[in-house]
């Protein structure tokens, strides 16, 4: 168990991830000071609609802050704590949930554990600016610095709709079930009281793969949904354009899609049926390779429909879900335990962009957990498919360091313009301000060396600054 003295002031610099160059450092202050304030567009996130839409308050600074993140999470698990002390439902019911103030103590006694990681950096901001607070957790002064959040999260100012006020949020995007009838958007959108605009993302991760034990209620909810019988392969892809138009008249603008690998091979109509049919029938007759083949047929109709209908295509291969199962068992998915694989896109991608990638009005988003593939194989996709954009650091390589790497290895080939824009992509509400601030200082520092090197002018960095906190995500992701 780690310790930070109680004396340790929580100061964060104002020239903090600038570089240490004192001409490079000046030009970045420049860049970053005409974008510090900008509106924050967050068009890939998983925060609740209902949440905003109910406006309730926070029950707790550990359920805001602490539980519902999986990165606090799996740090705090790595570094020894039980996931049942951090609030997670224990499914084998040997453990309750304990109090709020206990959770928040791990934190605060582990708190060395984060130093240098991104999380900690987050961590820094959110408690410092929106919360008040000058000095750096700690056993000593723990349960001094939960009363002071509880109190703040009591009042009205830190109520949902304020903060989202007070953060500059301007859109947020959710992450949705296909068959969600979408009732806190539209309550949203109803209210002429609230002013921002929050936009469902049509997520059918499950559809995708007939192997996985909740495939059928999953096709068979959309089918419900929908009012289309799903049990044949065209039903459910009739079913889908219907779920997929009903979002479309709830305000999305894009879907969202998480895959082991980003192959695009079609098939045949008669083979993808018969698969359908033997998946829906006994889903252990199913190979491995027929359940391979039917999911690669499925991102192909995806980026059809996309064609059709104008939604962006958000796709995230790459992530090898729930590593330890008897983690999953016990507290269910989302809780630390997704892994890195490694990524591949020119040639699984290949089928698809042959038939799509010129096609107007289509737009891709190829996100990666790999960052070797952002030079090697998504810069140079982007610099030729006018379909295809280059998404930002994501997940485990959404960090300071990876922003530059990213900058440094999709510049050359797709510029700034072929690029998504930040993605905060958390559940954590009260960090979003804390990441969108800390990528606008890291796309600073790396702007400013291209001015000191003069490949740019200041005026050119300027006005990329405020294209890739407006410009650009509006105009990648149709907003």
């Amino acid at each position: 168990m780690t310790q930070t003295s109680s004396t340790t002031r929580l100061t964060p610099h104002p020239d903090r991830l600038f570089p240490a160059d004192p001409g490079a450092r000046a030009v970045a202050r420049t860049v970053y000071e005409t974008v510090r304030d900008a509106p924050i567009i967050s068009p890939h996130g998983h925060v609740d609609a209902a949440l905003i839409a109910s406006d309730q308050p926070f029950s707790d600074p550990a359920s805001l802050l602490i539980t519902p993140d999986h990165y606090v999470l799996r740090l705090l698990h790595a570094n020894g704590v039980d996931l049942a002390a951090l609030g997670r439902a224990d499914l084998s019911g040997t453990h309750g949930v304990p109090p709020g103030r206990t959770i928040w103590r791990q934190l605060a006694e582990h708190w060395d554990d984060f130093l240098g990681t991104p999380v900690r950096y987050w961590f820094e901001t959110e408690l410092h600016d929106v919360f008040g607070l000058d000095q750096a957790p700690s056993a000593a002064n723990a349960d001094d610095q939960y009363d002071h959040i509880a109190g703040l999260l009591a009042s009205p100012a830190f109520r949902p709709r304020a903060l989202f006020d007070a953060f500059g949020i301007e859109v947020l995007a959710t992450t949705d079930d296909p068959a969600d009838d979408l009732a806190a958007h539209a309550q949203l959108a109803a209210d002429r009281g609230f002013t921002g605009r929050v936009l469902p993302t049509f997520r059918a991760d499950a559809v995708f793969d007939p192997t996985r034990s909740d495939w059928r209620p999953v096709v068979a909810s959309i089918g419900e949904a929908a009012g289309i019988d799903t049990g044949t392969h065209a039903g459910l892809l009739a079913a889908l354009r219907a779920r997929r138009r009903y979002f479309i008249e709830h305000g999305a603008t894009a879907t969202d899609t998480g895959v082991l690998d980003a192959g695009s091979a079609p098939l045949p109509s008669n083979e993808r049926e018969r698969i359908h049919a033997a998946a829906l029938h006994d889903a252990s007759s199913v190979t491995e390779a027929e359940a391979t083949a039917y999911r690669h047929d499925m991102l192909y109709r995806w980026a059809e429909m996309s064609v059709e209908d104008g939604l962006v295509m958000q796709l995230h291969p790459g992530v090898i879900r729930n590593h330890h199962t008897p983690t999953l068992e016990r507290f269910g998915p989302d809780t630390g335990h997704d892994l890195p694989a490694v990524g591949s896109f020119t040639e699984p991608l290949r089928p698809l962009l042959e038939s799509f990638g010129t096609a107007p009005g289509f737009h891709l988003v190829l996100f990666t957990v790999d960052e070797t593939v952002f030079s090697r194989e998504i810069g140079p996709l982007a610099g030729f498919y006018p379909a295809v954009y280059a998404g930002a650091p994501w997940w485990f390589i959404d960090t300071p360091a990876a922003i530059g790497r990213y900058r440094s290895a999709v510049t050359d080939s797709a510029s700034f313009t072929k690029t998504s824009g930040f993605i905060d992509d958390t559940r954590a509400y009260c960090s979003i301000p804390a990441r969108h601030d800390m990528a606008r200082r890291a796309d600073a520092a790396y702007l400013a060396s291209l001015v000191v090197t003069r490949q740019v002018s200041e005026e050119d960095a300027v006005r990329t600054a405020q294209r890739i906190v407006s410009d650009i995500p509006r105009a990648t992701f149709k907003l």
